[in-house]
């Protein structure tokens, strides 16, 4: 039997929209299919440590969220940010068709994740090799489940208007990536441009298959969604083992466990301010607390700061949450997945995107109150979010989700889905071809 193909996953964004993308190549490795990652140079330890061929794709949300730190403040306006990723898509395809075509080639599978999905559609059409989408967000068009951007208001809609507007919010996607798609990646690859209503409207809308890699036991999953969306559980890249600083493991043996607080990738113009109120409420609920600095989201220095604080850059969340009574944090899928496995209850200050709608998920699940607003977010709220978070039921809820989730297998779920569509060439288990070291300067 021949070497499989080598499959490759495009994929950009923060570290939550790029670590869940790396377990999924990992799984797909260990079946025996080389596996390419294509995405951001700042990632490019991550795919290589994970043992993955990487391939470099020009779009570093990291740094253009430290070079603009006020693009946090308009995260949540969806005008705003429209605006800003066209302009930026834009400028960041201007190499994509060549970076793309250079990361597919021989490629048997090619499957796009997110803003990726498009050029991963688009190298798909123009190589003639099958083509598949990886969701962290539940984004297929429901009567039952209203789109992300509604999920502080109702929790159902008349079915007509639920589907009326996932058709809207497809809309808004295709209004910021035309131009960087239909103006320059499909010409460049001689390929046809997608009418005004992009790839999202019509008859066969639905046909791509995809794979949502949560769990159903944070959503469920909603019963009118074809058969090409399934709900897969969430796909945990856990790092190699982590040896902490003698100074955090003597802080989390002088007490009672700590909740954590931090705020991952996102960051803000206003961090000073935002960390004094942080700190100001922790100091009112009297709980022990780790914060984590992240990419910028609190300004807070390594060690400990007293008897009831500690500060750090980051920690892998597999090996940190275990030990944390509870975890504030931004809701990003990757943050709410990890949390929510570790079985500890969570406060969600949402920064932009989907956050709002984890933070719904979780407190409808009861292991999470009330999402905290961070414009107005002030000592005396997050106070009472840590206290919310330390009663009994919520901490039993939490308990049992984490135990559902740890039971699920994301990874080896998707892999049931992609082989029953058609989507994987059959392989040997024994014949794995690896190519880990093979990588684009």
């Amino acid at each position: 039997m021949s070497a499989p193909r080598p499959i490759v996953i495009f994929t950009i964004g923060t570290q939550g929209d790029v670590r869940p993308c790396v377990a999924l190549g990992q799984g797909l490795q260990r079946a025996g299919y080389p596996v390419r990652i294509a995405t951001s140079g700042n990632f490019e330890p991550l795919v290589r440590e994970a043992g993955l061929a990487f391939f470099p794709l020009t779009a570093d949300f990291q740094a253009m969220l430290e070079a603009d730190r006020s693009i946090a403040e308009q995260g949540l306006n969806l005008r705003a940010m429209a605006r800003i990723f066209r302009q930026r898509y834009a400028l960041w395809a201007e190499r994509w068709a060549e970076e793309g075509m250079a990361a597919s080639e021989g490629a048997g599978l090619l499957i796009g994740v997110s803003n990726s999905t498009l050029l991963a559609k688009a190298l798909s059409e123009w190589r003639g090799v099958p083509f598949a989408i990886a969701r962290l967000q539940p984004l297929t068009p429901s009567r039952l489940l209203p789109p992300m951007v509604l999920s502080g208001s109702r929790d159902r809609l008349p079915g007509p208007v639920s589907l009326a507007a996932h058709h809207l919010l497809w809309l808004l996607v295709w209004h910021v990536m035309r131009p960087a798609i239909n103006d320059i990646v499909r010409p460049r690859l001689g390929l046809p441009r997608y009418p005004w209503h992009g790839p999202y409207l019509g008859r066969h809308a639905l046909d791509e298959k995809v794979i949502n890699g949560f769990s159903r036991y944070v959503l469920p999953r909603p019963a009118d969604w074809p058969d090409s969306s399934q709900v897969t559980g969430y796909w945990f890249f856990d790092p190699p083992a982590w040896t902490p600083p003698a100074e955090l493991a003597e802080f989390l043996a002088a007490g009672p466990k700590p909740v954590y607080i931090g705020f991952g990738s996102m960051v803000s113009s206003r961090a000073a301010e935002f960390t004094r109120i942080v700190l100001d409420g922790v100091r009112k609920s009297g709980r022990r607390a780790v914060l984590a600095a992240g990419w910028g989201g609190l300004e807070i220095a390594e060690g400990a700061l007293d008897e009831q604080i500690y500060g750090l850059r980051q920690a892998p969340h597999d090996w940190l949450f275990p030990r944390m009574a509870g975890a504030v944090h931004h809701g990003g899928a990757g943050t709410t997945a990890a949390a929510a496995r570790a079985g500890i209850p969570a406060a969600v200050v949402p920064f932009y995107g989907d956050q709002p709608f984890w933070a719904r998920c979780l407190q409808r699940r009861g292991v999470a109150p009330a999402a905290l607003d961070r414009r107005s977010l002030n000592a005396d709220a997050l106070a009472a979010a840590l206290t919310a978070m330390a009663q009994p039921e919520m901490l039993r809820e939490a308990e049992a989700l984490g135990r559902a989730i740890r039971a699920e297998d994301g990874v080896g779920e998707a892999l049931r889905h992609l082989r029953r569509w058609g989507l994987l060439e059959e392989v040997e288990m024994m014949e794995a071809a690896m190519e880990p070291q093979r990588s684009v300067a």
